[in-house]
C-alpha cells in the first residue's frame, strides 16, 4: 500500500514546500487540487507544469494525480441543461487529462458535487445521458495519455447524482475503458447502508484509487471510523494503489493532520 496526501491541506504553502514536508513525513505521493495553482488549468502554462513535475522528481515524491477539478472553474457543469455548457465542460475535461499527464500524474478524481447536481426539471436519466456525453472524448484521450478518470460516488448530503459505489460502477462501466473507473472514499461510503468492507469487495476491479478520511470530515484516525477492517478488505481484493489522505476540516493544522494521519494508516495497514 502506498500513501498519499492532498495538497489543499497545506492551505497557503508553496507547492514545493508541501511536497517536501509530505516527503519528510513519509508519504509516497501527493495529490494536487488544480485550484491551488490557478482557477483553470488552461491558465497554467507548459513551463509551470514542467516546473511542478520537476520539483516533485527532485524532492522524490510522486504526483499521484489531481482532484477537486471543477472547483473555481466557473461555468463548468457536468449535466447542465444547456448544451453549450456541457460542450465547454467536455472540452475542459480533456484539458484536465492533458494537465494531469503533463504533471506526471495518473489519476483524475471527479467529485465536484456542486457541478453535477441534477438541476430543477432535469430527470436522472437526462442527467446520466448528459454526464456520459461530457466524458466521452476525455476518456478516449485518457487512454492515449495513460490517465485513469475516477468518478466519485458521494453522499446524498453532498449531491443528488450518483450516491453509491454500485451506481458509480454502472456509470463507469458503460465506457468499456480501462481509463474510466471509480474512486472509493471512506467519508462517502459511510453514507451507504452497506458496511465499508462489503462495498470494497463488491467494487473489486472497478475502483482505481482510494481516499482515506473519516465521516467527521477529518483525517483517518481523527474520528470513530475503524480502518482495520477497511485495510483488511483492501488487501483481500488485491488493491495495491494509493490510499490518499483527504480532509475537509483543517483545525489541527497541516503538519499535525499529515503526520498523525500517516502514523495511523501505517499502524493500521502494517
Amino acid at each position: 500500500m502506498k500513501f498519499g496526501i492532498c495538497n489543499e491541506i497545506f492551505q497557503d504553502w508553496k507547492i514545493e514546500d508541501a511536497m517536501a514536508f509530505a516527503k519528510k513525513v513519509g508519504y509516497d505521493g501527493i495529490e494536487i487540487a488544480p485550484f491551488t495553482l490557478a482557477k483553470y488549468v488552461t491558465e497554467i502554462p507548459p513551463d509551470e507544469r514542467r516546473r511542478v513535475r520537476d520539483s516533485a522528481a527532485r524532492i522524490g515524491i510522486e504526483i499521484t494525480g489531481i482532484h477537486w477539478v471543477l472547483v473555481q472553474a466557473e461555468g463548468m457543469y457536468l449535466n447542465h441543461p444547456d448544451a453549450n455548457v456541457r460542450a465547454n465542460t467536455a472540452k475542459y475535461f480533456c484539458e484536465l487529462v492533458n494537465f494531469c499527464a503533463d504533471l506526471g500524474g495518473k489519476i483524475i478524481v471527479v467529485g465536484s458535487p456542486k457541478q453535477r447536481n441534477l438541476m430543477e426539471g432535469v430527470t436522472f436519466e437526462q442527467g446520466w445521458q448528459w454526464a456520459t456525453g461530457a466524458f466521452r472524448n476525455a476518456v478516449t484521450l485518457a487512454e492515449d495519455r495513460g490517465i485513469t478518470i475516477c468518478f466519485e460516488p458521494l453522499a446524498p448530503s453532498e449531491t443528488n447524482f450518483i450516491n453509491t459505489a454500485a451506481e458509480g460502477i454502472r456509470f463507469a462501466r458503460q465506457f468499456d475503458s480501462p481509463a474510466m473507473k471509480i474512486i472509493l472514499d471512506v467519508k462517502a461510503m459511510c453514507s451507504e447502508s452497506k458496511p465499508i468492507p462489503q462495498i470494497i469487495h463488491e467494487s473489486r476491479g472497478d475502483f482505481a484509487y482510494f481516499h482515506a478520511n473519516d465521516k467527521n470530515l477529518k483525517g483517518p484516525g481523527f474520528g470513530d471510523v475503524d480502518f482495520k477492517p477497511i485495510a483488511a478488505a483492501l488487501k483481500e481484493v488485491g488493491y495495491d494503489g494509493y490510499a490518499s489522505v483527504e480532509v475537509f476540516k483543517f483545525e489541527e493544522g497541516a503538519e499535525t493532520i499529515a503526520t498523525k494521519s500517516l502514523e495511523y494508516l501505517k499502524q493500521t495497514f502494517a
